[in-house]
């Protein structure tokens, strides 16, 4: 059923949904070109199977209706209402999961708008004058979006995003339901100006779900605001770009240790406040979060620095980033997901937790001197999408998430 007929009772939910991520999951310019760019020039079978199977999350509705059955397929041939990715009724017609990764979603589907069938949700006293509705413990759950945000390598099995394995090892799940935080309590709370992290308050939504629907004390937001502040902008959604960035800054904080610096020592701790996964999370061989650290003396010349970028926005080699290196199963590292035998380095921040980080500055006396650092993050390296796109074609947002500052 076409999200558009949705939106004719259900507005406001329509409205926030439109433009987002999920909305976008399939026309994402940026998912398209590195997904075609990373199937060149593969020849092992098992690595093309990993290659062809990024549609199963990004086009769902066509991916279990027959077409696209590969990544490769004619994108001109993908019915209108698959090209709408993520949308009302395949989440809504979902009754369990089979697994949860690689979009292990069982649905129950209607038979178009004539015959839209079960529609589920969260709430227990719904009615509906178009189409059945079921309450479902399942919708209320992180289960429902673990499908799509665990993934392994489809042949190595090997793990290639791990959000929801990460959130159900930490503090935020509780076999206490009641203590339990989910990824909807945090994702599905969120709204312009109430970033909703786990260092934030998060407040309830009160309003309706369907236009005539009756008063709720909350209801739960499809804005699906995650950290990608490039995708919204590109599709001239401003709101959804800014909640983006005001996630970030409410996920992480820095300090410094001052008590170390009379021994030239800079000791910078890295913690994760306000996300119920690791830091960064998603396909974190690609997405880059780093620190910047710039010492200036009492003169304002830089005697110390690390993590700055050159004329390109490219990282140095001397960055501290955060991320995930793969394998070719012989201990080399490799840049492509499909050919990702094994995990070389996991080096991210977990819920509530930090790691420190320390640098030896140099011998100097450094009376007078500022010290900044400074976290930030990007979906992407830029190099990597100036290689896939061509130079200058997508400028992605570089966000600041937290600063330190101290004068020696």
């Amino acid at each position: 059923m076409d999200p558009e007929t949705c939106g004719e009772c259900h507005s406001d939910i329509y409205m926030q949904w439109e433009n987002s991520l999920h909305h976008f999951s399939h026309k994402d310019l940026i998912y398209k070109s590195t997904s075609d760019y990373l199937r060149k020039g593969l020849k092992d079978p098992d690595e093309i199977k990993e290659a062809e199977s990024c549609v199963k999350c990004h086009t769902p509705v066509g991916f279990i209706t027959g077409y696209p059955a590969k990544t490769s397929d004619d994108r001109t041939r993908i019915p209108k209402l698959a090209q709408k990715g993520i949308q009302c009724d395949y989440c809504h017609s979902a009754t369990t999961a089979e697994k949860i990764y690689n979009n292990g979603l069982q649905i129950e589907p209607g038979n178009g708008e004539e015959d839209p069938g079960v529609k589920r949700g969260p709430f227990k006293d719904s009615e509906s004058d178009y189409h059945e509705v079921a309450y479902s413990e399942f919708h209320t759950q992180s289960e429902i979006c673990g499908t799509c945000h665990n993934v392994k390598h489809v042949v190595f099995k090997t793990d290639l995003e791990t959000t929801y394995t990460e959130w159900k090892n930490s503090p935020y799940y509780s076999d206490d339901l009641n203590k339990r935080i989910t990824c909807q309590g945090c994702h599905m709370y969120q709204r312009p100006d109430i970033p909703a992290t786990g260092s934030t308050e998060r407040p309830k939504n009160p309003g309706v779900a369907s236009d005539d629907g009756p008063e709720r004390d909350h209801i739960f937001t499809h804005y699906f605001v995650g950290a990608n502040a490039y995708l919204p902008e590109l599709n001239g959604d401003l709101e959804k770009a800014e909640m983006a960035v005001s996630r970030l800054q409410h996920s992480a904080a820095l300090s410094i240790d001052e008590k170390q610096l009379d021994q030239n020592k800079l000791v910078v701790e890295v913690r994760n406040t306000g996300a119920g996964h690791y830091l960064p999370t998603g396909l974190t061989d690609i997405r880059q979060m780093w620190l910047e650290v710039v010492v200036q003396n009492k003169y304002g010349g830089k005697v110390f620095t690390s993590g700055l970028r050159d004329k390109n926005d490219y990282l140095n080699e001397d960055t501290i980033i955060y991320n995930t290196v793969f394998g070719d199963g012989n201990g080399n590292p490799v840049h492509n997901v499909a050919k990702a035998r094994e995990i070389l380095k996991d080096k991210r921040i977990p819920p509530k937790q930090s790691l420190i980080e320390t640098f030896k500055l140099p011998s100097i006396d450094l009376k007078g001197a500022e010290i900044k650092v400074s976290l930030y993050y990007r979906s992407a390296p830029q190099k990597m999408i100036d290689t896939i796109n061509g130079k200058g074609k997508h400028k992605l947002p570089i966000i600041k998430m937290a600063e330190a500052k101290v004068k020696i």
